[in-house]
Protein backbone atom coordinates (compact mmCIF):
# COMPACT_ATOMS: atom_id res chain seq x y z
CA UNK A 1 0.00 0.00 0.00
CA UNK A 2 1.71 3.15 -1.00
CA UNK A 3 0.79 6.39 0.60
CA UNK A 4 -0.14 9.68 -1.48
CA UNK A 5 1.98 12.45 0.49
CA UNK A 6 5.35 10.57 1.12
CA UNK A 7 8.39 12.09 -0.24
CA UNK A 8 10.39 9.43 -1.67
CA UNK A 9 14.24 9.18 -2.19
CA UNK A 10 14.94 12.07 0.83
CA UNK A 11 14.55 12.76 4.35
CA UNK A 12 14.97 15.81 6.77
CA UNK A 13 18.79 16.18 7.27
CA UNK A 14 19.50 13.95 5.01
CA UNK A 15 22.19 15.60 3.22
CA UNK A 16 23.59 18.91 1.49
CA UNK A 17 21.91 19.76 -1.28
CA UNK A 18 23.56 20.69 -4.75
CA UNK A 19 24.07 24.00 -5.79
CA UNK A 20 21.39 24.05 -7.95
CA UNK A 21 19.07 24.00 -4.93
CA UNK A 22 20.47 26.54 -3.39
CA UNK A 23 21.50 28.52 -5.84
CA UNK A 24 24.82 30.82 -6.39
CA UNK A 25 27.24 31.79 -3.94
CA UNK A 26 27.74 35.30 -3.49
CA UNK A 27 31.16 36.68 -4.53
CA UNK A 28 33.42 36.98 -1.70
CA UNK A 29 36.50 38.73 -0.79
CA UNK A 30 38.69 37.07 1.81
CA UNK A 31 40.23 39.31 4.26
CA UNK A 32 43.66 38.46 6.88
CA UNK A 33 43.86 40.24 9.76
CA UNK A 34 46.79 40.19 12.38
CA UNK A 35 46.60 40.05 16.39
CA UNK A 36 49.42 40.73 18.61
CA UNK A 37 49.92 37.55 19.47
CA UNK A 38 50.55 36.28 15.68
CA UNK A 39 47.54 35.06 15.37
CA UNK A 40 46.05 34.98 11.58
CA UNK A 41 42.42 35.01 10.61
CA UNK A 42 40.76 35.22 7.74
CA UNK A 43 37.15 35.73 6.92
CA UNK A 44 35.31 35.79 3.81
CA UNK A 45 32.45 38.82 3.28
CA UNK A 46 30.06 39.01 0.55
CA UNK A 47 31.36 41.74 -2.01
CA UNK A 48 28.18 44.10 -2.46
CA UNK A 49 28.05 47.78 -3.56
CA UNK A 50 28.85 49.70 -0.72
CA UNK A 51 30.42 46.96 1.50
CA UNK A 52 33.21 48.04 3.86
CA UNK A 53 35.49 45.40 4.91
CA UNK A 54 36.18 46.51 8.96
CA UNK A 55 39.17 47.70 9.76
CA UNK A 56 39.42 45.57 12.75
CA UNK A 57 38.10 41.62 13.32
CA UNK A 58 38.13 40.16 16.95
CA UNK A 59 40.73 37.29 16.95
CA UNK A 60 38.72 33.79 17.72
CA UNK A 61 42.09 32.19 19.32
CA UNK A 62 42.85 35.16 21.80
CA UNK A 63 40.40 38.00 21.60
CA UNK A 64 42.43 40.65 21.14
CA UNK A 65 41.92 43.10 18.40
CA UNK A 66 43.24 42.42 15.07
CA UNK A 67 44.22 44.78 12.02
CA UNK A 68 45.30 44.27 8.19
CA UNK A 69 48.73 45.27 9.18
CA UNK A 70 50.68 42.45 9.41
CA UNK A 71 53.59 44.58 11.05
CA UNK A 72 51.98 46.98 12.79
CA UNK A 73 48.82 44.71 14.38
CA UNK A 74 47.05 46.59 17.07
CA UNK A 75 48.03 46.70 20.57
CA UNK A 76 46.12 44.65 23.15
CA UNK A 77 43.87 46.56 25.14
CA UNK A 78 45.11 47.17 28.75
CA UNK A 79 43.42 45.76 32.03
CA UNK A 80 42.12 48.09 33.75
CA UNK A 81 42.21 46.63 37.81
CA UNK A 82 38.98 46.06 39.45
CA UNK A 83 38.01 49.68 41.45
CA UNK A 84 35.69 49.50 44.45
CA UNK A 85 32.73 51.53 44.88
CA UNK A 86 34.78 53.62 47.21
CA UNK A 87 37.55 54.52 44.47
CA UNK A 88 34.99 55.48 42.36
CA UNK A 89 33.25 57.81 44.74
CA UNK A 90 37.01 59.38 45.29
CA UNK A 91 37.30 60.02 41.61
CA UNK A 92 34.05 62.04 41.57
CA UNK A 93 34.95 64.09 45.00
CA UNK A 94 37.38 65.95 46.46
CA UNK A 95 38.41 64.85 50.74
CA UNK A 96 36.98 68.89 51.10
CA UNK A 97 33.39 67.58 49.79
CA UNK A 98 33.29 63.79 51.25
CA UNK A 99 34.03 65.43 55.05
CA UNK A 100 30.94 67.84 54.14
CA UNK A 101 28.88 65.11 52.99
CA UNK A 102 30.07 63.07 56.27
CA UNK A 103 29.29 65.73 58.93
CA UNK A 104 25.65 66.16 57.33
CA UNK A 105 25.14 62.15 57.23
CA UNK A 106 26.00 62.34 61.21
CA UNK A 107 23.80 65.22 62.32
CA UNK A 108 21.01 63.87 59.94
CA UNK A 109 21.41 60.24 62.53
CA UNK A 110 22.14 62.65 65.96
CA UNK A 111 18.81 64.62 65.10
CA UNK A 112 17.04 61.13 64.65
CA UNK A 113 18.93 60.08 68.05
CA UNK A 114 20.69 57.20 65.94
CA UNK A 115 24.00 57.94 67.40
CA UNK A 116 24.97 60.37 70.22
Amino acid sequence: MAGGNAIRGSRVGAGPMGEAERGEAAPRVVVAYYCANEHVTTPSFAQEPGMVVPEFWDCPRCGFPAGQDQDNPPAPPKAEPYKTHLAYVKERRSDKEGAVILDEALKSLRDRGLIQ
